[in-house]
């Protein structure tokens, strides 16, 4: 009895041993698959398969359409008040009386908020892809605007052309009665939107991982992958970059909003994790959203404008180009169209139109205009490829559900 027991015993973990084995074996093949499937779908892009990514492209994008006009559908109830309300709104601004000048006022704000809420929006949305739009725009435009402030002795603009273009008002304030509080108090507004917009746009990676984490599923996502990897090997991690990625996780989830709320109140590339960790451990979205947007809108956008205000400030820049001019060998053709550029915005903000400013083409301004369509093209081939990509991966997946199906 004792030796049929003993045999038994045997029989069942050879058995076992033989189903984790195989077990182990299912595993790694089908991590070899997803890896050699993701690496095709990288190479789905313009430059390698440019009439395979525009056909993906375009079939992603219906499919798309079809999955949001079958959403609205669902709630065509919200879909209807919102169209009414956009004909009442409608109404009132073609009806003429005493209201046009508040609907005028409202519509120019809403317009200059929306601007900036989108630019923030496409600085930060998706995981990896964003157009960095502070460099692009709200950075020259705080600068610009902290070099008219110090040259007109003023921040009261003239709206119109303010934004667009910059004029001095004509009654001059005192030499040395403008402040760095009225600067700020000047950018604020399309700051802060800005701020929002990158707010917004953390939020892809929020409900990625929350879905995620409420369906069981595993998306096949580089950046969740990555963290779930951190979370099995978060103990034996020895390189920088793990252990502050494994630091933002841990501060984000044992301290929760004050936690979220620090990392988003400074420059910080890893926010991305922040947000995978918050919607992985089912943080809720107005503790995340919260505190996302009030560390990115308030804290995060005065430091930045203080950065950028006093960067621009009139003896700084006086200071910067004194220094580029005491540059061995260079430093004087180096100097010149920098103070080229300067004597030219400052001719602008005296003038009251463009015909009695003299014209000429500064180099400065050439590359800063080609820089802004280059990296404005590389978003859009990387929105492209993305959509394309994403549409090899349900092919991938139909090929799979219908491999596991038979």
């Amino acid at each position: 009895m004792a030796e049929n027991g003993t045999d038994c015993d045997q029989r069942r973990t050879g058995m076992s041993k033989e189903q984790h084995n195989g077990n182990f074996t299912d595993s790694s093949m089908l991590s070899e698959r997803k890896r050699r499937e993701r690496e095709e779908r990288l190479n789905i892009v313009l430059w390698k398969k440019p009439l395979l990514t525009l056909q993906y492209f375009c079939l992603e994008t219906l499919i798309n359409l079809k999955e949001w006009t079958i959403k609205l559908w669902r709630r065509r109830g919200v879909l209807v008040c919102v169209l009414l309300a956009l004909a009442v709104l409608t109404a009132l601004y073609y009806i003429e009386g005493a209201h046009q000048q508040y609907v005028r006022y409202m519509e120019k704000k809403f317009f200059w908020c929306a601007y900036w809420v989108g630019l923030g929006i496409l600085s930060s949305v998706g995981l990896g892809t964003g157009l960095h739009t502070f460099l692009l725009y709200l950075g020259p435009h705080i600068a610009s605007v902290t070099l008219a402030a110090y040259e007109c002795n003023s921040v009261n603009f003239p709206e119109p052309p303010y934004p667009d273009q910059i004029i001095c008002p004509e009654q001059e304030a005192a030499a040395g009665s403008i402040s760095l509080w009225a600067i700020i108090s000047k950018v604020r507004l399309e700051a802060c939107m800005w701020g929002a917009g990158t707010a917004i746009g953390e939020l892809p990676p929020y409900f990625m991982a929350r879905a995620a984490r409420l369906s069981g599923a595993e998306p096949d996502d580089e950046e969740y992958q990555e963290f779930e990897e951190m979370l099995e090997h978060a103990e034996t991690a020895q390189d920088f970059a793990s252990r502050a990625k494994v630091a933002v996780q841990n501060l984000v989830q044992k301290v929760g909003f004050f936690g979220i709320l620090a990392c988003a109140s400074i420059p910080n590339p890893l926010f991305d994790l922040a947000g995978i960790t918050c919607g992985h451990f089912l943080v809720p979205f107005w503790t995340f959203f919260g505190a996302t947007l009030i560390g990115k809108a308030v804290i995060k956008m005065h430091i930045q404008k203080l950065f950028v205000i006093i960067t621009f400030s009139k003896h700084i820049v006086e200071q910067m180009v004194a220094l580029i001019g005491a540059i061995p060998s260079i430093g004087p053709s180096l100097q010149k169209p920098f103070q080229e550029y300067l004597e030219a915005q400052r001719i602008k903000l005296h003038h009251k139109s463009d015909s009695a400013v003299p014209q000429g083409e500064n180099w400065l301004s050439w590359i800063f205009e080609k820089l802004v369509i280059v990296m404005v093209c590389y978003f859009i081939l990387s929105i492209i490829n993305s959509m394309a990509q994403s549409y090899a991966k349900r092919l991938q997946q139909k090929m799979y559900s219908e491999e596991k199906t038979k």
